[in-house]
């Protein structure tokens, strides 16, 4: 199987042959500028010591301080968060904010940790990462299994080892640390500003029909916004797999089941679905917002969606774009459709620098007004250049990066 980060070549390949750019852009833009391996000891609850393997790739700092996720999963490795940070240049240079790429990660399953053993291991990423890191050098967030609590245990050690007094090297943190009002449900809501940006373009009915794939942070909330704006979510999915109910799905119903049974699976009036089977049910629009590589050449030919949102990092590999793109179902990109998340964070990192506090409100009128514009830039970046969202939103974000560049 390709690695995420030969995917992101094939995507970065896919678009510079619908635009040419620089020999010396290209090669530098390929390959990132710093890639850090560390080794963290926890000693566990039980008296013994475990050592685990934490990363973080800085890929392209032309337009503003590194920036970009930290992830718990026991399937993250260098190539995966080689390819999150290559992501995320163009992701912010997509958004139009001051922000290079980068993304952090350790090999772990978190829900093996106690809470005494996932702050030590949190800690242990932040001193050992702590010389590269800093509000104008490289500003780490969450990403999938990393909470607020975990930023403000990293932060914290930070402040320590550093003396920094501002806060604000790492965001997402809880509001009571210095977090921003609005970031937890950012993605799931900047999806839909993009999402609005674009439906009439797409001739997306209102009310039409959802399918989610993940019902976590970023899925949970999207289900949630669809919903509360008279779209009718008829399947999601965790971890464990997925439901399925025709006649609409009460979101706010299935948290509080979700909540008490552990599980999506029995919740009144629907029938189980696997992740996999949730992805080729007939729908008008499908939002991945799980794990990246979901939508395959395998089943990119069985897809029934109408209109694909991506929520998620890389859901959908090159070879599924091209057979999607050949079968006229459009697909929001991931770098342009899930650009509200770090954009929040941006603006928690300002709002620490500058010692201010914006409400919520505040939040999401600037969140609207860039990604308004940015959806109809690339837009109309992908009429002119005659190909699909991805490949022009990749070559708005490339010609924002070159010009940082000089080139």
């Amino acid at each position: 199987m390709t690695n995420p980060f030969e995917n992101a070549l094939m995507q970065l390949k896919r678009a510079t042959d619908v635009q040419a750019f620089p020999e010396g852009f290209m090669k530098q833009i390929s390959v990132p500028n710093r890639e850090v391996r560390i080794s963290i000891p926890v000693v566990m609850d039980d008296g013994s010591t475990q050592v685990f393997e934490g990363y973080r790739v800085e890929h392209n700092n032309a337009r503003g301080p590194y920036k970009g996720g930290i992830r718990y999963h026991h399937d993250t490795d260098i190539y995966e968060v080689k390819a999150l940070a290559f992501w995320m240049a163009l992701k912010c240079a997509v958004a139009n904010i001051p922000m290079g790429g980068g993304k952090g990660g350790i090999t772990v399953d978190p829900k093996k940790l106690s809470k005494t053993e996932l702050e030590k291991l949190s800690r242990g990423w932040a001193r050992g990462m702590a010389d590269i890191l800093g509000p104008k050098k490289d500003v780490p967030a969450p990403d999938v299994n990393t909470t607020p609590e975990i930023m403000s245990w990293m932060n914290d050690e930070f402040m320590k080892i550093s003396g920094d007094t501002t806060g604000a090297t790492f965001t997402g943190k809880p509001l009571d640390k210095g977090g921003s009002e609005g970031r937890g449900a950012a993605t799931g809501l900047g999806g839909w500003y993009v999402f609005s940006a674009l439906r009439e373009k797409y001739n997306v009915q209102p009310g039409s029909t959802v399918v989610i794939q993940g019902f976590g942070n970023v899925g949970g909330h999207a289900a949630s916004i669809f919903s509360s704006n008279g779209y009718k979510v008829i399947a999601t999915s965790d971890s464990k797999g997925g439901i399925v109910k025709e006649d609409g799905i009460d979101v706010k119903a299935l948290e509080d089941w979700k909540k008490q049974n552990g599980t999506l699976a029995g919740f009144p009036g629907s029938r189980v679905v696997t992740n996999a089977e949730l992805l080729e049910l007939p729908c008008d629009i499908l939002i991945p917002s799980a794990l990246e590589n979901q939508i395959t050449f395998d089943n990119a030919p069985k897809i029934k969606a109408k209109f694909i949102l991506e929520l998620a990092n890389g859901p959908i590999t090159p070879e599924a774009d091209e057979i999607l793109f050949d079968r006229g179902i459009p697909v929001i990109p991931d770098i342009l459709a899930n650009s509200g998340g770090v954009t929040v964070s941006t603006f928690e990192w300002e709002q620490n620098i500058k010692g201010e506090h914006w409400t919520e409100v505040d939040v999401n009128a600037k969140l609207l007004e860039i990604l308004n514009r940015e959806s109809i830039t690339i837009y109309e970046k992908s009429l002119s250049a005659k190909t699909d969202m991805r490949r022009a939103a990749f070559i708005v974000a490339l010609e924002r990066i070159a010009k940082e560049m000089g080139y």
